[in-house]
């Protein structure tokens, strides 16, 4: 079966078209261009490069949060459209989990963080174990003083990546010391192809959903949504 990623939670545009544990093409942008410019124009180039047609694809993978709000509806609507134009399930994925796994065979402790703005970060903290990231707390959205004293539970030193690590690097590193250490440049933002393989495990798994079942995960509300409460009075 062929499976389509979509990344577009964060700053970087993401795409890839993977079958059966292989990834056939992709595609990363990271120029500040918006979403909704790139995600058409790569998806149609990793279908063509894959070898592939668009009817073949079994599934449309995308990244459901948590991660900015405008580049998750942007790239939420784009998979279920594509998803209900092609009639295949959709399927979402842990925006924080894509990152983790291309580092889950090393064993580590893995602390991916998102820049969530007001000095706080979407994280969450995965074990590598066996090729998967093992969930063990998360996801959240907290300052880094507080996502370190989170930390402090498990021993060893914790691989930090994601988009807010050149922001809040030296933080880290001068609370934690020799137990924070950093992802290279090349693993340190999201990619289309880990958001296509963890689509793939769950449609084996039995997973996806039709489009119009598929959520965000928002995580905390929006600076809209927290003003519209405020003026109700919630």
């Amino acid at each position: 079966m062929y499976v389509l990623g979509i990344e577009a939670a964060t700053p970087v545009a993401g795409v890839a078209v993977v079958e059966d544990g292989r990834i056939l093409a992709e595609r990363l942008v990271n120029n500040r261009r918006t979403h909704s410019v790139n995600l058409l124009p790569m998806i149609k180039a990793v279908i063509e490069e894959a070898g592939i047609t668009a009817r073949q694809i079994g599934a449309v993978a995308v990244s459901s949060g948590p991660g900015s709000f405008t580049g998750l509806r942007i790239g939420l609507t784009t998979a279920k459209t594509l998803a209900w134009i092609w009639q295949v399930p959709v399927v979402g994925v842990s925006t924080l989990e894509a990152l983790a796994l291309p580092l889950a065979p090393q064993g580590q402790i893995i602390c991916p963080i998102l820049n969530a703005r007001k000095n706080e970060v979407y994280a969450s903290v995965f074990r590598g174990s066996s090729g998967q990231a093992e969930l063990l707390e998360g996801p959240l959205a907290l300052g880094i003083q507080e996502l370190v004293q989170i930390l402090q539970q498990w021993e060893g030193q914790v691989t930090f990546l994601g988009d807010a690590v050149p922001e809040y690097k030296q933080q880290i590193t001068d609370l934690m010391g020799d137990r924070a250490v950093f992802a290279p440049q090349s693993a340190l933002l999201p990619r289309g192809a880990a958001v296509a393989e963890l689509g793939y495990r769950k449609m084996a798994g039995g997973g996806g959903v039709p489009p119009l079942e598929l959520a965000a995960e928002y995580i905390r509300l929006s600076e809209a949504e927290v003003k519209l409460a405020a003026r109700c009075g919630k």
